[in-house]
């Protein structure tokens, strides 16, 4: 497996005015992002300008413009400010794939005039703003910028809400600690929420939103960011690190005095022999990308010798003994030019966005979530908006903010609808969330067609068009309406006397399906498959859901008391279609397994077990919802990620190679990793 290259496209230019208009592009870039905070243009078509660039000066060395931004720490845009920094903090170069790292290791061989023998180290590259933290007899006592890599701006009016920057150290210690400081996702949202709350416009991104919080002086709020060190140097003339001490060394002594260094984020640093183990490890870094509570978009890969570095030397903008693997983007900007309306099975209105084209991790991304209205109105989004959209993994596009200076002149806030988009009726804004306030019944062919699935009521044969058939007859118009259909109108529904047959036994058969399975079928909000099974299990029948309260309700796992009162209301409104299931004949409790010792000594008993991927063998076909109830039924609990406390990942074998996110995870935790024939073996007593 290779990781895919960040930059897929070259455009070359096309002659001398094309290269002093590209030249233009990359200042204006920097200029506005150290100036005024925001981006003209992301960074994926940054770095292909960039390149175009320096493919073009190579070729062109005579005509290289003498204030070319190509070869000057941030293009020669960064104010420089008035404090000089202890060393040059210069930037790093970078390259896009398994070849460039290759050439990167091929012109450190040249320069050295032999192999690096002191091995490298592989760390992620943090989507932050770099700083040197000084610290005088373990106190900190400034934080400058990098600048123009020569001096910096003091922004030391942060030192005391940077996390992992701590204000006193437990030691004595002089030096100064390089790195990043970022927003983490929990911190840019919550960064977020304060700058609404003081009528400031959202961080369209983590990355800009640092950079900007970190030379704020005159906001009347205070942020939280993080820290992270990927070096350090000596300070004042005082020695702080170990002689000769390489990279992972340094680091080390860092850590030791008390700063948090990369070697401490879940990607780690790693020491590697060769270049092909620094590609695999730059491969597992990516792997976990997702995963990562911050952002990251690259991976760093140094010679450790402190001797190969000093031999190696420095360029003009870079070291030559350190280089950065960029990774594919995943976050881009793009135009907003509309947003559709659609309602989900449980009546929510769902709101999508409707993007200009942009190729984003791999994929081209033309659609991405907005959650809710309330999330629009926070985020102040405008038909046609530049805004930054972010995706990493499996995860579902979603639009993170507008560039409020890009917006064009006439832009119109983003509608919220009046009145169902489906129905037409009225919406219920009670909640973040709004709903048609017809609920279930605006939604209805979804709706059956979920809970005729296989683990949910599982009435094989029975989909949308048949579905839609029986709701233009006006056969069906809830759930429990199912359960009344003759064999004569399934007949007419599906346009066959066999298929009538087969579905009305496949109905017959779904009259003994668990509580658990009932109760998904109602389609009460914020009760999925996993939740209905635990409301079920804490309950037993549907007479005593029927009679909890909001706080009987919040002693069930995963329901708190936001979600309790809507799950009451909604149980007490569907009173009559409950009625009508149990008239019916439908099954109301929820079985129990027929020795409690069953359980206590399943082999899951006491264990953590994560499933990702397809199912294969016994359980081929199988979804989350009847893997997760397996595992439950012996004695185990499902876990969405994996950590310490995972006993076993349960994942086949990826037909490309590339290990998923929970795989790298698990190897790093020594977590057993089961395929799906594996982990049926081992619970084949509970598979029926």
């Amino acid at each position: 497996m290779t990781t895919t290259p960040a930059v897929e496209a070259r455009f070359s230019l096309s002659g001398s005015a094309a290269y002093e208009a590209a030249l233009e592009r990359l200042r204006d870039a920097s200029r506005t992002y150290f100036g005024a905070g925001y981006s003209v243009m992301d960074d994926a078509e940054y770095d292909r300008l960039r390149l175009d660039v320096k493919a073009w000066e190579a070729e062109h060395p005579e005509d290289v413009a003498p204030d070319s931004p190509a070869d000057q720490v941030a293009d020669g845009a960064a104010p420089a400010g008035d404090v000089a920094h202890t060393t040059r903090l210069l930037s790093l170069d970078n390259v896009f794939a398994p070849e460039g790292l290759l050439a990167w290791g091929a012109s450190l061989r040249r320069r050295l005039g032999h192999e690096p023998t002191g091995g490298f180290t592989v760390e992620p590259k943090l989507d932050g703003a770099a700083v040197a933290a000084r610290y005088r007899d373990g106190r900190l006592v400034q934080i400058v910028t990098r600048g123009d890599g020569t001096r910096g701006e003091d922004v030391s009016h942060v030192i005391g809400t940077i996390v992992g920057l701590p204000e006193r150290l437990p030691v004595p210690a002089t030096f100064e600690a390089r790195g990043e400081v970022l927003f983490t996702q929990e911190q840019f949202e919550a960064a977020n929420e304060t700058r609404i709350a003081h009528g400031a416009d959202v961080f369209a991104n983590p990355r800009n939103g640092a950079a900007g919080t970190l030379r704020a002086k005159d906001r009347p709020y205070r942020l939280a960011m993080t820290f992270w060190a990927y070096g350090a140097v000596d300070l004042d003339g005082r020695a702080f690190l170990p002689a000769g001490a390489g990279h992972a060394e340094t680091l080390a002594a860092v850590a030791e005095a008390g700063v948090r260094t990369t070697a401490a984020t879940p990607a780690g640093l790693h020491a590697v022999a060769t270049l092909a183990e620094a590609q695999r490890r730059v491969d597992a870094i990516a792997a976990m990308r997702a995963s990562l509570p911050f952002g990251i978009d690259g991976v760093v890969i140094k010679a450790d010798s402190a001797a190969e570095q000093a031999t190696a030397g420095f360029g003009s903008r870079f070291p030559y003994w350190a280089i950065a693997y960029k990774l594919p983007a995943v976050e881009r900007q793009t135009v907003l030019q509309d947003v559709f309306w659609e309602v989900g099975r449980t009546g929510v209105l769902a709101p999508t966005a409707v993007l200009a084209a942009v190729e984003l991790d791999g994929s081209t991304v033309t659609r991405a979530t907005l959650h809710n209205p309330a999330d629009i109105l926070r985020r102040d989004l405008h038909i046609g908006d530049t805004v930054t959209v972010h995706k990493a993994g499996d995860v579902i596009p979603r639009v993170q903010a507008a560039v409020v200076e890009l917006r064009p002149e006439g832009a119109v806030p983003v509608p919220l609808p009046e009145a169902c988009p489906n129905c037409g009726g009225e919406i219920d804004k009670g909640q973040e969330r709004w709903r048609c306030a017809k609920g279930t019944a605006c939604a209805l062919a979804p709706l059956i067609e979920y809970v005729a699935g296989r683990d949910i009521l599982d009435i094989d044969g029975l989909g949308r068009k048949y579905v839609d058939a029986l709701i233009a007859a006006g056969a069906v118009g809830d759930v429990a309406d199912l359960f009344t259909l003759t064999e004569e109108q399934l007949t007419d529904a599906s346009g066959s006397a066999k298929r009538g047959a087969k579905l009305a036994e496949q109905i017959r058969l779904a009259r003994s399906r668990p509580l658990s399975r009932v109760f998904c079928a109602l389609g009460v909000p914020g009760t999925g498959r996993s939740m209905s099974r635990r409301i079920a299990a804490h309950f037993g029948t549907m007479e005593a859901i029927r009679a909890a309260d909001a706080a009987a309700l919040q002693e069930v796992e995963g329901i708190g008391p936001e979600k309790a009162p809507v799950i009451v209301e909604r149980v007490a409104a569907l009173a009559p279609v409950i009625d009508k299931l149990i008239a019916a004949g439908v099954g109301m409790t929820e079985p129990g397994p027929e020795k409690a010792e069953d359980v206590l000594d399943g082999p899951l008993s006491g264990k953590t077990v994560v499933v990702t991927g397809k199912m294969t063998g016994p359980l081929d076909g199988w979804g989350r919802s009847e893997t997760v109830a397996l595992i439950e039924r012996a004695g185990g609990r499902a876990g969405s990620g994996v950590n310490s406390r995972t006993t076993y990942l349960v994942a086949a074998p990826s037909a490309n190679g590339k290990p998923s996110s929970k795989a790298v995870k698990a190897a790093e935790l020594g977590v057993e990793v089961l395929t799906p024939e594996d982990f049926a073996t081992l619970v084949a007593a509970y598979l029926d």
